[in-house]
């Protein structure tokens, strides 16, 4: 509960600290005499939740953005775990993967343009090549650094290749494997945010980039407020099921010390 307390604390310190400054139309550097004040951008809200248009420009980034993160998963996942597990698949697929993977998603719009057929299935393109590389790097640095012994173990125990794969593999890379996870997301979101300013009819980096051609500043904070919160709750539920599948690991805040503190603790109060 503190913890959330202070949390909470910051933030309003934070827009206070950001009214002040707007309605003081303090100039010490940075020109915050020209940015709108927050009570302007909650007027701004609040009139854009009357209407289906705010509504379905979240509809359209969301499917956007997690149709594009579905693919990469599979395939970044997939991929991570055979370029780690096969040297002849690593030969044949990680030179071309490492010419591509530099360059930044949102480069890729104009070949999205030119090769798909719709606006729409070129964003998904974007996205979905901003979270896959990410997460296959990730992935195949998590195959590569499980311990030998693990496969071993199984292996002298009768296991083939696919029960090592489903009881060892996949379960001792979860960890890192969630990590890109993490990391796609928030790269996704970015490249989902500027695919459609660039060429979208609908979503919230569309209506942003509109209001700000129009002129429309609360507009415009209003849409980057938006694309902070859907980025923080999709993180938060990745890290979220991530915590859940992998609750079998030990904790770094639950040390032996602190375990054993914990049960004596339990112990005294029996």
């Amino acid at each position: 509960m503190r913890r959330w307390a202070v949390r909470l604390g910051s933030l309003v310190v934070v827009v206070a600290l950001w009214q002040w400054l707007t309605t003081a139309d303090v100039r010490a550097g940075l020109r915050f005499d020209r940015l709108p004040s927050p009570a302007e951008v909650a007027a701004e809200f609040s009139r854009q939740l009357t209407g289906g248009l705010y509504y379905l420009d979240l509809a359209q980034s969301m499917i956007r953005i997690l149709t594009g993160f579905a693919l990469a998963s599979v395939a970044g996942i997939a991929l991570g775990v055979l370029v780690a597990r096969s040297r002849w698949a690593a030969d044949v697929l990680l030179p071309p993967i490492e010419v591509v993977r530099p360059i930044p998603a949102i480069a890729l719009v104009p070949i999205a343009i030119l090769v798909f057929p719709t606006d729409e299935q070129g964003i998904v393109f974007i996205t979905f090549a901003a979270a896959f590389f990410p997460i296959m790097v990730s992935t195949r640095h998590a195959v590569r650094a499980l311990p030998t012994l693990w496969e071993d173990a199984v292996r002298t125990m009768g296991g083939g290749r696919a029960h090592v794969l489903w009881h060892v593999v996949l379960p001792g890379t979860l960890p890192g494997v969630f990590g890109g996870l993490s990391v796609g997301m928030g790269v996704a979101w970015i490249c989902v945010i500027s695919a459609e300013m660039i060429s979208g009819e609908f979503g919230v980096g569309y209506r942003t980039w509109h209001a700000y051609t129009v002129v429309d500043y609360p507009a415009v904070l209003v849409g980057m407020a938006s694309i902070g919160v859907l980025g923080w709750l999709t993180s938060a539920s990745i890290e979220l099921l991530g915590r859940r599948l992998t609750r079998w690991l030990p904790r770094a805040e639950e040390g032996p010390g602190e375990r054993g503190a914990g049960q004596g603790a339990e112990e005294g109060a029996r």
